[in-house]
């Protein structure tokens, strides 16, 4: 069975659209990405990153939707994080070229993008507008995993599933959700921690708080700020 590697190949116009970026980039730094650039089809289990693996790329998520882990001393799975669309991730690990030191994992069929190692130094050496978008992404991870430790502590499951929402929806490191986040209850239990009849029982209670609106394949959002700060109102 051929790897996620092996799979690799040149992004479509499409998927290029979904690199947040690129725009970013002058013409003579966007032909050295677009010259390196590789995406791979990644099925459901597959492993894009796996703890102790030497850094060869850059990844982001075009679409689907992977998921951020490490397996505890007791053999015990901890989710940090998911990352869905437009998401990019590890640049912390590719700057200073260490092992990887986290599981990234899909959670379903993804399409993930690879911008070799040397071609990300090489923009950060180049490239003010690429420095700033990694600057920004390095910031916003750290208030990320500052949460993601909040996130974890919490007993509460319907604050729990509202903040662990409200970071899949945020709109520097994953451009590509917008408003409706495609993601089943499995999966959003995968993520959070807790059993799907559990995480089902949390969102019919977000929906009643009118914070979000259970769709077809997903979630919309209807205020982010009420989840990032998980205080609903009290039933009459």
């Amino acid at each position: 069975m051929e790897t996620l590697y092996q799979r690799r190949r040149s992004p479509s116009d499409e998927e290029l659209i979904g690199i947040p970026w690129l725009h970013l980039l002058s013409p003579q730094e966007r032909e050295r990405a677009l010259a390196e650039l590789r995406v791979g089809d990644a099925a459901v289990g597959d492993y894009v990153c796996r703890v102790g693996r030497p850094v060869n790329y850059w990844f982001g998520v075009v679409s689907g939707l992977l998921k951020m882990s490490n397996d505890s001393a007791d053999g015990q799975t901890m989710t940090f994080t998911g990352v869905p669309p437009g998401g990019w991730f590890g640049e912390g690990t590719v700057i200073k070229r260490e092992n990887y030191r986290y599981n990234i994992q899909a959670l379903r069929k993804s399409v993930v993008a690879g911008l070799p190692v040397d071609t990300f130094h090489w923009l950060l050496d180049h490239s003010l507008g690429f420095n700033r978008f990694v600057m920004n992404q390095l910031n916003e991870r750290l208030g990320q995993f500052i949460a993601a430790r909040e996130i974890d502590r919490l007993s509460n499951p319907e604050i729990k599933v509202a903040r662990s929402l409200a970071q899949l929806f945020n709109p520097v490191l994953f451009s590509g959700v917008g408003e409706v986040l495609r993601i089943t209850q499995q999966e959003l239990a995968y993520l959070v921690g807790l059993s799907r009849q559990r995480v089902n029982e949390a969102l019919r209670t977000l929906e009643d708080q009118q914070l979000i609106r259970i769709e077809y394949g997903g979630l919309r959002i209807l205020d982010l700020e009420q989840l990032r700060r998980s205080v609903f109102r009290q039933p009459d």
